[in-house]
């Protein structure tokens, strides 16, 4: 079979034959149908990312679509790669995908969904009415964290990005107010002033437009306040480190946190999340714009920016 194989880190996967997936005790041989190409996957092949593969060559992607030998359409997930015809899961990591809802479709959206509900639910515990910044608002999972805020019951949500085509739709998937990150920094500040204060600050950037947010929560006095804070790290597209003055944890009740692998929710907590996510999908509550590639093209879209749309390959 067909198969996108990774054979040295810092490199693009190629289209080439594999051997059929071993399908094992407790698990299903699933004809892939859609296989979303996420930054994650692009991190775990670049050798940026902590989980990257110490064993090549190797099959890509982790999660997919696809179809069981009785024709059921499952999201599903795989330790040994799905970018390819076929792929061998656990059961356990198997969900029903619901009718009318197209597979590719909701192969892009389970993983960026789920780490927004993860970051918003699980570790901001995000309270109805409170105020939320999205920063790097107009990425895919940007996009959804803005959508799955308003079904989450936020009172205000501010999203800040830098692609103007996207940040102009926001306020159609529930965003209040936006702000353009692509200005001076002063400006910026001033925007972020204009729209705080933040209960919640979803953060899929860090770097330097973090580092101007925070610049903002300082204080010049001692009068005794409480103005809580709870900014979730997620991602790193603008940088992987920043620098903090010690006295804006001094003078603000500002928490951060991190989301991700090693402070995920129980398996049953995240399992939990998905059909919710993926009833959403089918009312039409969560929408992801996705670009349709042959897997066979792999190699010429890997790293291709996509402009706030989820490439999703088919095999």
């Amino acid at each position: 079979m067909k198969a996108a194989v990774l054979h040295a880190v810092g490199e693009v996967p190629r289209y080439e034959e594999v051997p059929e997936p071993v399908v094992g005790e407790g698990q299903d041989l699933v004809r892939v149908t859609a296989c979303p190409v996420m930054n994650y996957d692009r991190a775990w092949a670049a050798g940026t990312h902590y989980s990257s593969p110490d064993k090549l060559p190797t099959v890509c992607g982790f999660i997919g679509a696809g179809e069981l030998a009785d024709g059921t359409r499952v999201l599903f997930g795989s330790r040994d790669g799905v970018m390819a015809e076929r792929a061998a899961t656990q059961r356990k990591w198997s969900t029903e995908i619901p009718d009318g809802v197209d597979e590719a479709v909701a192969a892009a959206i389970q993983n960026p969904a789920m780490s927004a509900w993860t970051a918003l639910e699980w570790r901001a515990k995000l309270q109805a009415g409170e105020r939320v910044l999205i920063l790097g608002a107009t990425g895919v999972t940007g996009q959804l964290a803005v959508q799955l805020a308003k079904q989450l019951g936020a009172g205000h949500i501010v999203a800040a990005g830098r692609n103007q085509r996207v940040l102009d739709l926001l306020p159609g998937l529930g965003a209040d107010a936006t702000i353009q990150l692509n200005q001076p920094e002063d400006a910026l500040r001033e925007a972020y002033r204009a729209h705080g204060p933040f209960d919640i600050v979803l953060d899929y950037l860090w770097g330097r437009p973090t580092e101007v947010l925070l610049s903002t929560f300082g204080a010049t006095d001692m009068e005794l306040r409480f103005a809580r804070t709870r900014l979730v790290q997620v991602g790193v597209m603008a940088g992987q480190t920043l620098n903090l003055d010690a006295e804006v944890l001094r003078s603000h009740a500002l928490e951060i946190l991190g989301s991700g692998s090693g402070n995920a929710p129980p398996l049953e907590v995240i399992t939990s999340y998905l059909p919710k996510v993926m009833d959403m999908v089918a009312s039409g509550a969560l929408r992801i714009e996705i670009n349709r590639v042959p897997l066979a093209e792999v190699d010429r879209v890997w790293n291709l920016d996509q402009g706030g749309r989820r490439t999703v390959l088919i095999p």
